[in-house]
């Protein structure tokens, strides 16, 4: 609003103040015709009066406006505003604070506003209102009031501030109900995720789009070594091998917005190594730019190990740790397909131990599984790294010989010598330790010879089946001949 001038009430005033200000402009009388000049002199009094008047109404008017607009401020302002005495009777309110209150402005007028707040808050207010009434200043509280006609109470805000020339406290009342429940849900989604993160069976991470720590959960620092790695390369822990691989992943994650899985050697607070699997998710802000990268992770050590067991127990015999007949199938074939490209013969040696059910029935199987593993040890001694030596079945081993010679009596040579390498090992007496019914221990000395059987391949002239039969077919001679002997494939 533009700065009032003072303006006479009175007529006798006014027109002294039109007198003295028609000087002020400098406009004097002129020197002749008087009567005229008065006339004159009286229009210019007069226009002046007016101009004041006019200014007045248009001061007065803004004043009005200004208080319209005031009135509708406060009447339709979104916040709750209240004039209460010192015993907390409204004396006036706006529209937001009736609707909080759930009833009409007329009738909240005169009421009690302590006769809405909730029974175990009144003391906190009444002591908040006496307060405010005692002392300047502005003060707020936070208390929860009961509507009329609702169920629930709202949980409200007050900010308030005392006229002293009008005795009343003016209160500004904000419903933060929403903001209240928001900030419980949120504390109880804290705890959540606090219970399942001290629980759960791996470790949870929280990396900035650089990779450095932010968080991680209390199973992660055990494995850590219970030191603060917030702001730390999360890449550093893991094994020099496949920290390329990991850092990646995670580039590749923080590029597309979408998270990998992937294996990973891990290292320990004290120096082990163990293997980890990890799932990355991402957070992204209110650009879809990537903030956080979350990494839950677990250590799959015990379980590759596991996998691995299968994996071996599925190939190899149990009690000697020999391939077994699946892997010597497998074996033998690409055996034929070397021969294929290096056009050189192999050689395939079927093997059955001679005299071993007397040992099973005078000792018992544990002295035969004893023999069974001392053989498999002897037979592996007798040949080269790539040799395959399997058990096939009770006390049949087969020698898969590869990459002898080009020709054909060459191949024979070299596999007649490895046959009667095993055949004389083999014939070595076996001593073996068996534990007797009273519990004693006894060393037993059995011997145990073998018959075998050789035939060589070459390529795919013969099915894998074929040269398996051969083989056997050869032993059984030995076997007919007398035994602890070798026998060789009529038809190679």
């Amino acid at each position: 609003m533009s700065k009032s001038k003072v303006i006479p009430s009175s007529c006798d005033d006014l027109r002294g103040y039109a007198e003295h200000e028609l000087v002020k402009r400098g406009e004097a009388p002129a020197d002749r015709h008087a009567d005229l000049l008065k006339l004159v002199h009286e229009l210019q009094v007069h226009k002046i009066e007016l101009e004041m008047q006019n200014e007045a109404l248009r001061e007065a008017q803004a004043d009005i406006e200004d208080g319209h607009r005031f009135a509708d401020l406060y009447e339709f302002a979104p916040v709750g505003y209240l004039s209460v005495a010192a015993d907390s009777r409204i004396r006036l309110c706006n529209r937001a604070a009736a609707s909080l209150l759930d009833l009409p402005g007329a009738k909240l007028n005169g009421q009690f506003l302590a006769a809405y707040v909730a029974p175990d808050a009144v003391s906190t207010f009444n002591t908040f209102l006496a307060r405010m009434f005692a002392d300047d200043g502005r003060q707020s509280c936070e208390i929860r009031l009961l509507p009329k006609h609702r169920r629930r109470p709202l949980v409200v805000l007050i900010e308030a501030v005392t006229d002293r020339e009008m005795k009343m406290c003016n209160l500004a009342i904000s419903d933060i109900s929403a903001l209240k429940n928001a900030e419980e849900a949120l504390r109880e989604q804290k705890e959540f995720f606090r219970l399942v993160a001290e629980n759960i069976d791996g470790f949870i991470a929280v990396l900035d789009s650089q990779g450095r720590r932010i968080y991680n959960s209390p199973s992660y620092m055990r494995l850590l070594g219970e030191r603060d790695t917030t702001g730390s390369i999360s890449f550093a822990d893991v094994h020099p091998a496949d920290r390329g691989r990991v850092e990646e992943a995670f580039c590749q994650t923080i590029a597309t917005g979408v998270g990998q899985h992937l294996e990973y050697r891990f290292m320990t607070k004290n120096g082990d190594v163990c293997l980890m699997e990890s799932h990355g998710s991402v957070v992204c802000d209110a650009l879809g730019q990537v903030k956080y990268v979350v990494v839950l992770s677990r250590d799959i050590t015990e379980r590759q190990e596991a996998a691995e067991k299968i994996h071996h127990l599925a190939f190899h015999d149990l009690l000697t740790q020999l391939p077994n007949r699946l892997t010597l199938h497998d074996r033998l074939q690409h055996a034929m397909a070397a021969s294929k490209r290096s056009g050189r013969y192999g050689a395939l040696l079927f093997l059955d131990l001679d005299h071993f059910k007397p040992l099973n029935d005078a000792h018992g199987h544990e002295a035969g599984d004893r023999l069974l593993i001392e053989a498999a040890q002897r037979i592996v001694k007798c040949v080269r790294e790539m040799d395959t030596v399997a058990r096939f079945g009770g006390d049949e081993f087969v020698v898969m010989l590869g990459e002898l010679d080009v020709d054909f009596s060459a191949s024979l040579a070299q596999a007649e010598l490895v046959a009667e390498k095993i055949r004389a090992a083999l014939a070595d007496p076996y001593f073996l330790d068996t534990v007797t019914c009273a519990g004693l221990t006894r060393r037993v000395e059995h011997r145990c010879t073998a018959s075998i059987g050789v035939t060589l391949f070459l390529n795919h002239e013969r099915s894998l089946e074929e040269v398996l039969k051969s083989a056997d077919r050869a032993m059984y001679q030995s076997k007919a001949g007398g035994r602890d002997r070798v026998s060789y494939a009529a038809s190679q």
